[in-house]
């Protein structure tokens, strides 16, 4: 399963928030989080940086409905919901998610407040055949905002976990003019994807820091956490899933083994006058050794191939 990136061991992560004390002005927001980036990106081994309000699988995540232009919805319904990111920088390209078709967001994107925004391969195949139909299309997030065009569309993120449907995505500029009848919102929580080529991510961490602070030192870091360690996460309910069915087995291989011996210690105690007469006639141990376990072996033999054939019925019925 691809879950919406590549090599999850190379990517550290972080959030960083500047609050309204920080920083006021909201423009001036938006470029203290182009310059940590840029400064992030002159770090030794770290080969892109991007950023995002959720990073996939991080659980930080919220949406909203999306009207389409072409597919206009009955006055008395609302369309279906879709979970609403907002990003900066190369962030796709740190991720390790294609973009399928059109361009990605650009911080020119973002300053000039360019009514753009780019969407999921899935959320397009909705609507078009092929993903490259949705470029140029226009959608809205309620029915009185402005339009806004698809410019690209990225590969489907799993961001419930690889046991779940992809998630149907939009991903906005971090700064966004008339969104929701607001004049201006902007993202001023962004978590920091970071790939590197270093053996190890965390590595990174104090020079990370320190580029941080070189453009604001009351910003605090929260959240650092490599991208594997994210997945890991999302797929721990299925790791002790897996650990607990692990033991049961060994359980019943202890028992099964156990129940075996019993049942041949049994069945050689109750022969010893007949082992011994065949013996004293002439027959060698590993004769008799080897007629016990023959017997012993065709039952569990018996057993195992049994023991198979439910095993795998069992198993047809739980992977439905």
């Amino acid at each position: 399963v691809h879950p919406g990136f590549a090599r999850p061991g190379e990517v550290l992560t972080m959030r960083v928030y500047i609050p309204d004390a920080e920083i006021e002005d909201q423009d001036a927001a938006v470029r203290a989080h182009e310059e940590i980036i840029n400064r992030l990106s002159e770090i030794s081994g770290v080969t892109s940086v991007g950023g995002s309000t959720s990073i996939t699988m991080d659980g930080n995540h919220g949406g909203d409905p999306l009207f389409v232009e072409e597919f206009p919805t009955p006055a008395d319904q609302l369309p279906p919901i879709r979970r609403y990111k907002w990003i900066a920088g190369d962030y796709f390209s740190t991720m390790g998610n294609p973009v399928i078709a059109g361009r990605s967001i650009t911080w020119a994107d973002i300053h000039n407040r360019t009514k753009v925004l780019v969407i999921t391969e899935n959320l397009a195949r909705e609507y078009w055949d092929d993903p490259s139909e949705a470029i140029g299309k226009r959608v809205r997030e309620t029915p009185s905002s402005p339009w806004r065009e698809i410019i690209g569309v990225v590969g489907n993120i799993r961001d419930d976990g690889v046991d779940q449907e992809p998630t149907k995505t939009v991903f906005w500029p971090m700064a966004v003019e008339d969104l929701w009848g607001e004049e201006l919102i902007v993202r001023r929580s962004m978590a920091y994807a970071i790939r590197s080529s270093r053996p190890n991510p965390e590595s990174i961490l104090p020079e990370a820091r320190e580029a941080i602070w070189s453009v604001n030192a009351n910003l605090p870091l929260a959240y650092v956490q490599t991208l594997q360690e994210i997945l890991d996460k999302s797929m721990a309910r299925t790791a002790f899933t897996l650990v607990m069915l692990g033991i049961a087995a060994t359980v019943a291989i202890i028992l099964g083994a156990i129940g075996i011996y019993g049942v041949i210690s049994y069945s050689v105690s109750i022969r010893t006058r007949e082992i011994g007469v065949r013996m004293a006639l002439g027959a060698r141990h590993k004769d008799v050794s080897g007629m016990v376990l023959q017997q012993g072996g065709i039952v569990a033999a018996i057993g195992v191939i049994s023991g198979l054939a439910a095993a795998f019925g069992l198993t047809q019925l739980m992977s439905s």
